[in-house]
């Protein structure tokens, strides 16, 4: 937690001077910047599932619906928590080398694989691609001092969101005016990928990470971490449960962040957010996971060249980035109206999905999906800003990577009982009237939680006068740098890092 005290104040170390380091700073981060934006050039992405379903492939729905897609599901559950803690511990370029290898397998399958079992392992590969975005997003805070942290989050956010909105729209003219077959774009996203591989071999390799590389403690003068300052009181009395276990475990930096990790959630804000991180997000991502297939079903041409999914995908990226710029400038006391914000961003979300339930015409899906995102996109950096602005580096590692990791569990629960064939496995379009009564029922709980925060404030009448607006600018001297697993980026998931992320396209 962000403690008080003089022993413990942040100061805001220098940014670096000028000369041959700093020369090379720049050069790494420019790499970086430039590796995010080749990994995203995936022009055939959009088009994945007309691809399987088209006589490339001739997969049926059924299969797509209820066998392959599921499986994205499954696996990111699976790899999530190892790939996380080895992103830190292998110092991240490793994983950008998995992440690359990953990317080059999952086209390898598009394009080679014929048979239900090789699309499963597709979508293995790709949960690998999405766990592996945590090794970008922390990367590059690695690299640079924390005065810079907030302008490289910046850089590396843009150029994972320009390599998107490049990718789909490329992906759409190509379609639409060049009459390229899927076929041909997913040999030329392949291409794209090949290089980025290529480039993960060029990038340095960081000295420190955030948990299991450390380096030398803090040096005279400099404010130590959270990590710091537990080693620092390791050997303190504890009390309550965990005062109970062997003094290896109590004194243990894991039993020390889990005591901090329960004081911060009894934070109502803190807490509010969170929980939204976690069943909103589930929702999201299945609706992102699966829209695809009702477009599909909506619009079942056999004209390619009426396929305007990379046209959905890149409007929706750029309204997402225009929502999240847009929500740095909101200024409202947030004890008292975030639950009614949260309300009304959810009904809208609801109706949305019913309407990309209920139509028949393929426009009116894709401006309701793109509609969708942009909501999404505009409470993502809110919840980031009110879950970090009260935690440190390593807590805010710790509660991302747990409300995303909850947020999975819930996803692939649903996924099992509704889409799988060994549960409901119901078809998309019923799939969708299912996505829109629970996000119905998160607008039920979210005005009730409004209805109660009102009323506790009433009561309070004129006692405690309510916290001043605050915009979305971290209070720490150090900004909230990108920590936990990233939101799934891609145009199938787009990159709403904290992002994120995950932002995933």
């Amino acid at each position: 937690m962000a403690l008080s005290g003089p022993e413990v104040e942040k100061q805001v170390p220098a940014e670096p001077r000028p000369g041959r380091k700093l020369q090379s700073w720049w050069s790494l981060v420019f790499c970086l910047c430039f590796y995010g934006f080749m990994a995203q050039m995936r022009p055939g992405e959009s088009f994945i599932t007309p691809y399987l379903l088209g006589p490339d492939k001739n997969f049926t729905q059924k299969q797509v619906t209820n066998e392959i897609t599921p499986v994205l599901s499954y696996s990111y559950l699976a790899v999530l928590v190892p790939i996380f803690l080895l992103t830190d511990y292998l110092r991240y370029k490793p994983v950008l080398v998995l992440q690359g290898l990953s990317y080059v397998s999952v086209w390898l399958l598009l394009l080679f694989g014929s048979s239900v079992l090789h699309m499963q392992f597709m979508e293995f590969f790709f949960s690998i691609t999405m766990a592996a975005r945590i090794a970008y997003s922390s990367y590059i805070f690695s690299l640079v001092p924390p005065a810079c942290y907030q302008r490289m989050a910046g850089y590396s956010r843009a150029s994972v969101l320009l390599g998107v909105f490049t990718s789909s729209v490329l992906g759409q003219l190509l379609v639409t005016m060049g009459r390229v077959p899927f076929s041909t774009l997913n040999y030329i996203s392949l291409a794209f990928l090949t290089f980025s591989l290529v480039l993960t071999f060029f990038l340095k390799r960081p000295e420190r990470s955030l948990f299991f590389n450390r380096g030398a403690p803090a040096s005279a003068g400099a404010s130590p971490s959270e990590l710091d300052r537990m080693n620092l009181g390791q050997g303190q009395p504890t009390g309550g449960k965990l005062g109970r276990l062997p003094a290896s475990w109590r004194d243990s930096v894991l039993a020390h962040m889990l005591r901090e990790l329960r004081r911060t959630a009894r934070l109502p804000q803190l807490r509010l957010w969170s929980l939204w991180w976690v069943f909103n997000s589930a929702g999201y991502y299945l609706i992102v996971y699966y829209v695809h297939i009702l477009w599909n079903v909506v619009n079942p041409t056999t004209d390619t060249t009426r396929v305007y999914n990379g046209g959905a995908d890149a409007a929706s990226t750029l309204l997402g980035a225009v929502a999240s710029f847009a929500a740095g400038f909101v200024k409202i006391r947030w004890a008292l109206w975030a639950e009614l914000i949260i309300a009304v961003v959810t009904v809208l979300q609801a109706g949305l999905v019913f309407l990309m339930y209920r139509t028949s015409s393929i426009w009116l899906c894709y401006s309701a999906f793109v509609l969708f995102r942009g909501s999404y996109q505009f409470l993502v950096p809110i919840a980031t800003f009110q879950i970090a602005s009260s935690l440190s580096q390593e807590l805010r590692a710790l509660v991302f990577g747990v409300n995303t990791f909850l947020a999975t569990v819930l996803k692939t629960i649903i996924t099992l009982v509704v889409s799988d064939k060994r549960g409901l496995g119901l078809p998309v379009r019923s799939q969708f009237l299912v996505y829109f009564v629970y996000f119905l029922v998160l607008f039920v709980a979210y005005v009730l939680a409004a209805l109660l925060t009102g009323l506790r404030h009433f009561r309070q009448g004129h006692r405690q006068p309510p916290p001043p607006a605050q915009e979305l600018m971290s209070p720490m001297r150090e900004p909230a740098a990108q920590d936990g697993p990233a939101p799934e980026d891609g145009v199938r998931a787009v990159g709403e890092q904290r992002q994120q992320p995950e932002a995933k396209a």
